[in-house]
């Protein structure tokens, strides 16, 4: 083996498009194809043309999955598809101001972990039709499909139910 203490990465003349400097804002240029397989987690993107979200249950312990899982973690029995409810209440959320490169544009976005009556686990989503201070903890809200399946997470959506 050679020891190289002088050794240099490759320098080419590409830099950094710096948009700010304060905070810091720079260009990044991302692109790549993927070919991947749902496998056992087919039912679930075949359900969302449906209107449907699909979560596990365990039959062994009951336990319930808002995403599916082929085994439970809780007792390592295998699990068997379950209807979850279209409606469910906001437990937590977040702002995105930067995402992938496929929702850049889209940007800032609210993410929330939707939680469901009597299913054990919670699910991340997108929640459109809601500005940041009107995001709340325990705020209602009901799933939506996209028409046109992207065969995608980004499939299913939320928004705000109205209050009566």
């Amino acid at each position: 083996m050679t020891l190289n203490p002088n050794a240099r990465m490759e320098e080419t003349q590409n830099g950094t498009e710096v948009y700010n400097v304060d905070p810091l804002i720079v260009k990044s240029h991302y692109e790549i194809d993927y070919i991947h397989s749902y496998a056992q987690d087919s039912e679930f993107f075949r359900a969302l043309g449906k209107k449907k979200l699909m979560g596990s249950k365990c039959k062994e312990c009951g336990y319930t999955y808002a995403t599916p899982r082929g085994h439970c973690m809780m007792c390592g029995a295998e699990t068997e598809w379950y209807q979850l409810p279209n409606e469910g209440k906001v437990h937590t959320f977040t702002t995105c101001y930067f995402g992938g490169e496929e929702f850049l544009s889209e940007t800032p976005f609210h993410l929330i972990m939707v939680e469901f009556e009597g299913v054990n686990s919670l699910f991340m989503a997108r929640l459109i039709g809601a500005d940041h201070e009107d995001l709340k903890i325990g705020m209602k809200v009901r799933a939506r499909f996209r028409r046109n399946l992207r065969i995608s997470p980004t499939d299913v959506y939320f928004v705000p139910v109205a209050e009566e």
